[in-house]
């Protein structure tokens, strides 16, 4: 993340499924939208009110774009973490206009109310698409991590599970 970008999570709905789309280089991008709306509970009604409705427009790149398009469906809850930019462009009158959107850092199922299956994606370690947790050492034999830290990746954390 560079100095002076806004790092947000948001939790909320997809209004409808993530369209998958890819650029003339070969790049997969997916776009949606993800409805977060505050709810306050209101001790004299004893009742749940709804607060309006944020709607934030979500683009997610290269692998995440297609886990995204594979995995979620409209209405599910997620849970995504980016950056928030800020659109500008004028219309064909000339008027200004501006948007705020979501660059996807990660996205997942919320699961306060739901369950999930994760199943771990294959990857195709092709020179665009290197593995970013790659280290220069190699694996030791028999284990998961390179040899020469807890892990080998930038944070210290190994891909395999725990247990």
């Amino acid at each position: 993340m560079s100095v002076g970008e806004t790092p947000i999570t948001v939790v909320g709905n997809l209004t409808d499924d993530p369209e998958l789309r890819f650029t003339p280089a070969g790049v997969a991008l997916a776009k949606f939208t993800i409805a977060s709306t505050p709810r306050t509970y209101d001790k004299t009604t004893g009742q749940w009110k709804d607060g309006t409705a944020l709607f934030l427009r979500a683009t997610a790149w290269r692998e995440i774009a297609e886990h995204a398009a594979d995995s979620l469906t409209k209405g599910m809850r997620v849970v995504a973490t980016g950056r928030l930019v800020q659109h500008n462009w004028q219309t064909d009158q000339g008027e200004n206009r501006s948007m705020l959107g979501l660059d996807l850092d990660d996205i997942g199922p919320s699961l306060r109310f739901a369950t999930a299956k994760v199943t771990r994606a294959q990857r195709t370690n092709t020179p665009a698409q290197a593995d970013p947790w790659a280290t220069a050492a190699p694996a030791s034999a028999g284990t998961a991590a390179p040899s020469g830290g807890f892990g080998g990746s930038p944070a210290g954390f190994s891909e395999e599970p725990p247990f």
